[in-house]
């Protein structure tokens, strides 16, 4: 390990002692056994989800590959079934997230593109049934919720099990597959504000009469308009699956997913005057102004992906799993976007051209083009063993990872569209917009830039150990990657070692101090001054905390303290004539709390964290809430208003920040409420009805130094009736 700062030395010794005096303390309370651990056991995939929707599981196709339960596992990680987010009134993947610790869920407002998911201040790559589905920018669809029976988020890194990939860790999200156990379906419709329109079918049975052959489809379609004028949407969705099994212990299951989508753009990238500061005149711009060109914009986007799944129990201490995945992307997009200038500089147009030819809200817009392909081909094989040595048991997991990935960007840029030239036929009044038209075809033909295709090959090997003795949990891992990038022009080999471990001591009385330490790594290709080829960003993490299992009643609480160092990064001075280009340091520190308890009738859930983060010029890290708290509190009263639920939910979102030397915008922050009410008609009926932003609270969720702002969302109500059979 690295010498670390001596600042974060401090900090890991007095959490430390903080934190296991404390638990050790409240360990000699009096307390019964824990009542729903046994559950949280279960080993099969269909039995884990099934206790999740109390108090959260993984599978060994989750984000652990492993079913440790949480109170047992020496990491942060949150966990939202799709009962969770549903009833949450969530509409997308980054929805799903607003109700975790750690987690900023929509870090660039309203968007149609994509899911802008961090945790610890870094975004999070992409994960589905724990193969990473998403690589480059703008080349492939978002996620269906519909599609998905859980939402996990592991934070921190997380090298070990995944190989190369973000400090701040992953978000992964597990497919619905077929389920034994008979024929079931449901029928959702749901209709909206912004002409929301939405019919959904999720239907599983048996195939063949001795129910060792299982199927499920899983269906979408849905057309809507959106907070912002000519920024719609179609989506169809098919994802029809089947599991197969042979034998009591193998079971081998397919998933299709074919999705298109055909919509605009929602980022509008409005100027950081007139949104975070006002005009000359004291207004303000409609945030939700539309900045594109309506017979131009569109954001186009298509895959189809191929999953298959296999377990096999090989005798009572082994078993393999695998993951494999290939999927196919790819995205025509157009935009229109007020022009960028550079940090602090304005981007209206008479400050421009220096004179007043135009009205004070009138931009210069660019224009851009760009058809996007994606194509992976991926697998992840793994052994389980479980097995003792005297009082010291093992469950250990030995993997190998390879993935192949072909990603082309291929563009037009028509950046100032003529207006920084003298042309000013394309700008644009945000104040009072009238649109011109986009030039024409050939204008982008003479400039379209064909890149070549970039390829990307990996190959991992890890293992990882979780022993137990008595009360101790200890896990090690190690993990070694080689990749391989080639953009076309050069190529380059790049190998890491990986490691992580951690120590847990679980009380009788539920308590459970830990500590844990974990590295990632992420390529950079090229090679500095002095030829020599640029090193991997490399991250660790040192993390501390507690978690406690109830015993009165189902739930737990964690809290956790860590400290992030990623080094390798650009020279932070920038330095010309240095052969040194990797001397930055980027620093993250934190503190998450996280509960769901469960007192019958009523269910709360809560999160609150904090987190410092600086890039290495030490300035705060763009974008980024200094603290997020949440709490959700669903209540179904049994007594005296049987069959009806109701959920009550508050998000408070923090003051982030974006800064330079010469230069600071801070953002402000928020507290937005969501409401739910569900009735249960029938035996087969049900109806629910949910409002996100209750009070329709405009806001901003950043604002960034080159020069623009991003608009929250605005109120969405949809209500849904739902028909089971």
């Amino acid at each position: 390990m690295r010498n670390m700062k001596a600042r974060s030395q401090q900090k890991y010794l007095k959490n430390c002692i903080s934190f296991i005096l404390s638990s050790c303390l409240v360990s000699a309370a009096n307390a019964a056994e824990t009542s729903i651990n046994e559950a949280e056991r279960k080993t099969k995939n269909d039995e884990a989800i099934e206790v999740i929707t109390v108090v959260g599981a993984v599978s060994r196709y989750g984000v652990t590959k492993s079913n440790t339960p949480i109170v047992e596992t020496a990491r942060s990680l949150s966990i939202e079934t799709s009962a969770d987010f549903f009833e949450k009134g969530a509409l997308n993947l980054s929805q799903t997230t607003s109700y975790m610790a750690g987690v900023s869920a929509e870090t660039f407002g309203f968007a149609t593109r994509g899911d802008w998911i961090r945790a610890r201040g870094l975004e999070l790559p992409r994960y589905r049934d724990s193969i990473q589905e998403l690589f480059g920018s703008y080349n492939s669809t978002r996620p269906d919720i519909y599609t998905i029976e859980q939402v996990e988020v592991l934070r921190g890194p997380a090298s070990v099990l995944y190989g190369q990939g973000s400090p701040g860790g992953i978000v992964n999200y597990v497919s619905k597959t077929p389920r034994s156990g008979g024929s079931f379906g449901q029928v959702d419709l749901q209709l909206g504000n912004f002409n929301r329109q939405q019919v959904a079918l999720d239907y599983n049975t048996s195939l063949n009469t001795s129910e060792n052959v299982l199927g499920r489809f899983v269906g979408v379609y849905r057309d809507t308009d959106t907070q912002v004028d000519f920024v719609d949407e179609q989506t169809l969705v098919l994802m029809p699956s089947i599991s197969f099994m042979p034998s009591d212990d193998t079971t081998i299951t397919a998933i299709l997913l074919h999705q298109d989508t055909k919509s605009d753009t929602g980022s509008q990238f409005i100027p950081v005057n007139g949104t975070l500061l006002p005009l000359d005149d004291g207004t303000y711009l409609d945030q939700d102004v539309y900045a594109g060109e309506p017979n131009f914009n569109r954001y186009n986007t298509k895959s189809t992906q191929l999953t298959l799944l296999g377990e096999h129990v090989i005798n009572d201490a082994i078993s393999f799993n695998t993951t494999a995945l290939w999927r196919d992307g790819e995205a025509d997009y157009h935009q229109a976007w007020p022009t960028f200038l550079g940090a602090g500089n304005s981007r209206y147009l008479n400050d421009i051209i220096g004179a007043p030819l135009f009205s004070p809200t009138t931009v210069a817009r660019s224009f851009y083009q760009a058809d996007n392909t994606f194509e992976q081909l991926a697998f992840d094989g793994r052994f389980t063993a479980q097995f003792v040595f005297g009082e010291v048991s093992h469950d250990l997991i030995l993997g190998a990872q390879y993935q192949h990935v072909e990603t082309d960007n291929n563009v037009a840029y028509f950046y100032g569209g003529g207006a920084l030239t003298g042309d000013f036929s394309y700008v644009l009044d945000l104040n009072n917009p009238q649109y011109t038209g986009a030039p024409d075809q050939a204008v982008f033909d003479a400039i379209y830039n064909d890149q070549p295709v970039q390829k990307v090959n990996d190959l991992g090997i890890y293992l990882s150990d979780q022993i137990s003795y008595e009360a101790w949990r200890i896990t090690l891992g190690l993990r070694y990657d080689t990749i391989e990038n080639d953009n076309g022009t050069a190529k380059q080999d790049d190998n890491n070692l990986s490691m992580s471990a951690g120590l847990l001591y679980r009380f009788d009385n539920g308590f459970a101090p830990y500590i844990n330490y974990a590295e990632s790594f992420e390529t950079v290709v090229g090679i500095n001054l002095s030829g020599e080829q640029f090193k991997p960003e490399e991250a660790e993490q040192v993390e501390i905390g507690v978690k406690y299992e109830l015993q009165a009643l189902p739930g737990y609480i964690t809290l956790a303290y860590y400290d992030i160092e990623i080094s390798n990064l650009p020279n932070p001075n920038a330095l010309p004539a240095t052969s040194g280009q990797q001397l930055g340091v980027s620093t993250l520190d934190g503190v998450e709390l996280e509960g769901k308890l469960n007192f019958g009738d009523l269910a709360l859930q809560f999160a609150y964290s904090t987190v410092n983060a600086e890039d290495p010029n030490g300035f705060a890290l763009a974008g980024i809430p200094d603290k997020n708290a949440s709490a959700w509190l669903s209540w179904e009263p049994s007594d005296f208003m049987p069959n009806t639920r109701f959920g009550f939910g508050i998000r408070h979102v923090g003051m982030s920040v974006s800064e330079q030397s010469d230069l600071r915008y801070e953002t402000p922050s928020f507290t937005l409420g969501d409401l739910m009410m569900g009735y249960t008609l029938s035996e087969n009926w049900e109806l629910s009805f949910n409002i996100r932003n209750i009070s329709d609270k405009k806001y901003l969720t950043s604002c960034l130094t080159r020069g623009d702002c991003f608009p929250g969302l605005r109120r969405s109500i949809n209500a849904t009736i739902a028909y089971n059979f």
